[in-house]
């Protein structure tokens, strides 16, 4: 009786244990940016929001125009983490340290996009929302740089453009009519303090693949 007795103890102990490493594993995943969610990205530096809007470039390439702004609740500035083209993540897996993504618009469902034609103020790399329906082409893809194994919710990580090497990147220029205020969003070719960026408000997906709501949504 007394081995019977120590294997049940040891076999509950052994549940336990394994009952902690789940539930411990599964808050370390919630604490992730995963695939699907739908985010708010902020520009540390200067403390502007990633934005677009359906209003072109008057130069450069003429495609929709991608800025910064102050404003933390406007709706034009939430963007969806999604998979390379032809090559889907699977919705609510955790975005890994290096991983090539696309960052879709959210309002226009075109992609986070840049090409060789010059920014306008700044004359750094001009970065714009390119494609239809959240297909464009293979400049779309960026790689999130980040220090751990995942990029984690409430860390700074910089995001890569995989076609160019330029990072995507705020330094402060504003513009004029009809987009009074909003900042120069660009490319540059070397790590620094102005591209930093970090996730905020949003619709984190669970990798039980149910939305986790998180602040103003």
């Amino acid at each position: 009786m007394e081995v019977l007795h120590a294997v049940h103890v040891l076999l509950q102990s052994l549940l336990v244990l394994l009952l902690w490493s789940e539930g411990d594993a599964r808050e370390s995943e919630l604490s992730h940016v995963t695939c699907g969610s739908l985010v708010k990205l902020l520009n540390t530096r200067h403390n502007v929001r990633l934005h677009s809007h359906d209003v072109k470039y008057g130069s450069g390439s003429g495609q929709q125009s991608v800025t910064g702004v102050e404003n933390a609740d406007d709706a034009n500035s939430y963007w969806q983490i999604r998979g390379k083209p032809n090559r889907p993540c699977q919705r609510g897996a955790s975005i890994v340290c290096g991983q090539v993504i696309r960052i879709t618009h959210m309002k226009t469902s075109r992609n986070l996009h840049t090409h060789r034609f010059s920014s306008p103020l700044s004359n750094n790399q001009e970065v714009s929302a390119f494609g239809e329906n959240g297909e464009g082409d293979d400049l779309d893809t960026w790689a999130v740089q980040c220090d751990g194994d995942h990029w984690e919710r409430d860390e700074a990580v910089r995001f890569k453009h995989v076609g160019t090497d330029v990072f995507l990147s705020v330094t402060g220029e504003q513009y004029g009519h009809p987009i009074r205020g909003q900042r120069e969003v660009h490319g540059m070719s070397a790590p620094n303090q102005h591209n930093w960026w970090r996730s905020m408000e949003g619709v984190f997906i669970q990798p039980s693949q149910v939305p986790l709501r998180h602040d103003e949504l």
